[in-house]
């Protein structure tokens, strides 16, 4: 019964049985269409290939994409906007054009997208131009059920959103609000058009791409632009300011849970900024800092929200590229926990299940923060914590950090993947896949994996 019952959502997909699919391993230019199913050679598990056009994307790590009823996940093409049913593993344009996909709402499964081509969140291998954005922008919103696109706001230059709340009655957004540099340019961008390949270092000797990227991201901090954090009330168009400094502010997101509670950053070098802030709009409030550096050279940051909305989790490492931890902050309790992780573990994202049980890490590549000589893999980080020993307990345990640990399974070979394209693994609702993108066979498509090897 069961094999029938897999045979069965096999065909469903378009996936074919385990027992048809071929054992591959990614070749980049081997063949013009990447195969749709095949068994990693290395890791054993199943992928399938959810993207027909090269050059489609899925969203960001920490970007919502998926509906609340868990049936369907917005994408990206050179066509415009799919939608991938997650039942039968069947794509649709629902958006066509040169459009630009946002996020996806919590509470309704609106698609939400932008009637222009811009950058996004997250960093690719073409360097996005820091050019103004001329003429308003549209924000709309379609509805899957209905088939039907809805106006929502107009944007004026300068203003990007990059988040809605939890019960969507806000967008939020960072612009830059000075006359001279950065006036009317996306607040993400670093202001160049150069390839940090092509960077050089201060005595003149050319840099790794890593390297490069640094000097540009600090090159833009030290400008200081004038920036502020706003939201703009959906049913009214009101904007308000919620913060403003010199700061480089970036990486907004709302509380999955909370509608008035934001999570943001300040963006550049890692090591310099003080980077994880929370802070609520629904009220008068100061920005909260919810890491604070106690080693020279330690960092955090590309964090995201727990689907349950309790924890913001982070990447951490004291000091950078030496020791490694995915690392949770409660925000309710300000309780923290520690997850320590091996060199070839790390990813330049991390992300969690939606029932909080595992991790996933999207690997790296030797010039990357970790050097990880052998981290080119999704992988799967089951948790474990560190008990005390023998049951005895320091009198202040309940006030220090709660440290854990990880076992890795390796999920998809990425050692064909170039990481100037990060892949940003994503958990479908019901935890049982990881959407990606990757270059592995040379162009460009969005991917899952199975979490579970066939047959288990």
């Amino acid at each position: 019964m069961k094999l029938w019952i897999a045979a069965l959502l096999c065909a469903a997909a378009g996936v074919a049985s385990a027992q048809t699919t071929p054992v591959l391993t990614a070749k980049p230019g081997a063949q013009a269409t990447p195969p749709k199913s095949w068994i990693d050679a290395t890791t054993g598990h199943r992928l399938v290939r959810i993207s027909d056009e090269p050059g489609s994307s899925s969203t960001y790590f920490n970007v919502n994409s998926y509906t609340p009823d868990g049936r369907w996940m917005a994408y990206s093409s050179p066509s415009g906007i799919m939608a991938l049913d997650l039942k039968t593993w069947g794509s649709k344009l629902i958006v066509p054009g040169r459009v630009s996909l946002q996020f996806v709402g919590h509470r309704t499964g609106t698609v939400y997208y932008l009637t222009a081509l811009e950058q996004t969140q997250g960093h690719d291998a073409k360097v996005a131009a820091a050019m103004p954005q001329r003429g308003p922008r549209t924000i709309m919103g379609y509805d899957i059920a209905t088939g039907k696109s809805r106006r929502i706001a107009d944007l004026q230059p300068g203003y990007s959103i990059a988040t809605i709340n939890a019960d969507e009655t806000l967008f939020a957004g960072a612009r830059n609000t000075g006359a001279g540099a950065g006036a009317g340019v996306n607040p993400g961008s670093v202001l160049t058009t150069r390839d940090p390949a092509d960077e050089r270092g201060s005595n003149g000797e050319k840099l790794t791409y890593a390297e490069g990227r640094e000097v540009q991201i600090n090159r833009r901090l030290m400008q200081r632009i004038p920036m502020e954090i706003f939201t703009i009330d959906i049913a009214t168009g009101a904007k308000k300011t919620i913060t403003a400094s010199t700061d480089w502010l970036n990486h907004l997101q709302f509380s999955p849970t909370d509608p008035g509670l934001l999570l943001y950053c300040h963006e550049g070098n890692w090591h310099v900024v003080d980077r994880m802030w929370l802070i609520r709009v629904d009220r008068p409030d100061r920005p909260k800092l919810i890491h604070t550096r106690t080693i020279n050279m330690e960092i955090a940051g590309h964090e995201w929200w727990a689907r349950d909305g309790r924890t913001v989790w982070y990447d951490l490492q004291t000091p950078r590229g030496v020791d490694f931890w995915v690392a949770g902050y409660d925000v309710g309790t300000a309780k923290r926990r520690w997850y320590h992780i091996d060199r070839n573990a790390w990813g330049v994202h991390f992300n969690s299940a939606p029932d909080g049980s595992v991790f996933a890490s999207d690997g790296g590549d030797p010039e990357m923060a970790a050097h990880a000589p052998d981290g080119k893999y999704i992988q799967l980080l089951r948790p474990r914590a560190i008990s005390d020993v023998a049951g005895i307990h320091a009198a202040n345990s309940a006030d220090l950090i709660t440290p854990g640990a990880v076992d890795v399974e390796r999920l998809v070979d990425l050692r064909n993947h170039d990481y100037r394209s990060e892949p940003n693994a994503s958990f479908t609702p019901d935890g049982k896949w990881l959407v990606f993108r990757s270059n592995m066979w040379g162009a460009g498509h969005v991917y899952a994996v199975e979490v579970a090897k066939p047959g288990r």
